[in-house]
């Protein structure tokens, strides 16, 4: 009753955004593998190691937790009370640090696993930001040409008894169609944006997006290569945990994120647990080699020969972590281009369109 009582109190405390960054994750992690190594209890390190995190959300989740392991339970266990912070994969790692006296060590592999994870994306954005801002703005300067400047020089064109060429024809028309519908067609574009967060939550919706993903040029890539890196640096840890293999295997199928490789680590689960190697059900899995490359399945099968799982899975994971960079330069050679291209004809359409119009009208007034 006291524990609920403390829990009723933390959860009044009004929040806003319900959400932990990566940052803030890996940061914990290590902040408590620090403070372990250093011989200080479990709820004393999360003590201090609340005071060192801003989100006010994830202070409320660390407080829980030390209610939970005052009251006798483990760390995995009161970490596995708060599923929206704490993944299985995570808890999983912990539980087998305690079982084997690494926590401390599983705490920090988990604080590393993230900072990998972190970069990558932080790669991943950075090379998208720059084509994502060009199309930004061709959408801003189209918005703004359509519904300010040309409603401005529309008279000019109208007191005019010029045939106008069909380019300006066909921006007045648009121009007229924005500004007669604007309301509709922002009351259309938030639907299709709700749709859209709706949908993609949904497991048909999940399968339909991971699909569309693989299927777009050159972007695919860089998607798999991020989804292979992430799958070796979570089976080292595991394993590196004590995790057996078919668990290890059950919680990288969660881990993935991504309908695909969770519908084909189902088939390999399945396939291993009948006593079938894992490269073997891999190969079974995916015979055209798509989600899992020939070199990938070949540094695995190193593995189970030599059951050196620590070098191997760290060759994988900065091997693919080089193909995601490859992956990207050969993406943003492409699409910066594409995305200025876009803007360059839109650019030369409005030019000519005005000034093919106004070349037309003087020649009538001389």
């Amino acid at each position: 009753m006291e524990k609920d009582k403390k829990l009723d109190a933390f959860n009044t405390d009004f929040v806003l955004f319900k959400k932990v960054s990566i940052v803030e994750k890996y940061n914990f992690y290590e902040y408590l593998s620090v403070m372990i190594d250093w011989w200080v209890s479990i709820v004393e390190s999360l003590s201090t190691v609340e005071t060192k995190i801003s989100s006010v959300y994830f202070k409320q989740k660390i407080k829980e937790l030390i209610i939970f392991i005052t009251s006798g339970d483990s760390i995995s266990k009161s970490m596995k009370k708060i599923p929206d912070i704490f993944t299985s994969t995570e808890v999983s790692i912990i539980e087998a640090g305690e079982s084997t006296w690494r926590l401390s060590g599983s705490l920090l592999k988990i604080s590393d696993d993230l900072k990998k994870v972190h970069e990558l994306r932080s790669k991943i954005k950075g090379s998208l930001t720059y084509p994502a801002i060009i199309f930004l703005f061709l959408i801003l300067a189209l918005f703004i040409v359509l519904t300010f400047v040309i409603p401005e020089i529309k008279p000019l064109f109208d007191s005019a008894s010029v045939e106008l060429p069909m380019s300006t024809k066909l921006l007045i028309s648009f121009s007229d169609f924005i500004i007669s519908n604007f309301w509709l067609l922002i009351l259309i574009f938030l639907s299709i944006i709700l749709f859209i967060v709706w949908y993609k939550n949904t497991d048909s919706g999940r399968r339909a997006i991971d699909d569309f993903l693989f299927w777009l040029p050159l972007i695919w890539k860089v998607y798999r290569n991020y989804i292979l890196s992430n799958i070796a640096s979570t089976l080292w840890n595991l394993i590196w945990s004590g995790v057996s293999i078919i668990k290890t295997l059950k919680l990288v199928w969660k881990s993935t994120n991504n309908s695909v490789y969770e519908s084909l680590f189902e088939d390999i689960v399945i396939k291993v647990s009948s006593g079938e190697q894992l490269v073997k059900a891999m190969e079974s899995v995916d015979p055209e080699k798509i989600y899992f490359p020939a070199d990938y399945t070949q540094m695995l099968s190193v593995w189970e020969r030599t059951a050196n799982i620590e070098s191997i899975s760290k060759k994988i994971n900065a091997q693919y972590t080089k193909e995601v960079d490859y992956s990207l330069s050969n993406l943003t050679k492409w699409v910066e281009p594409v995305a200025i291209m876009i803007a360059s004809v839109f650019v030369l359409w409005f030019a000519y369109a005005i000034l093919w119009a106004i070349l037309k009208i003087t020649q009538t007034v001389g």
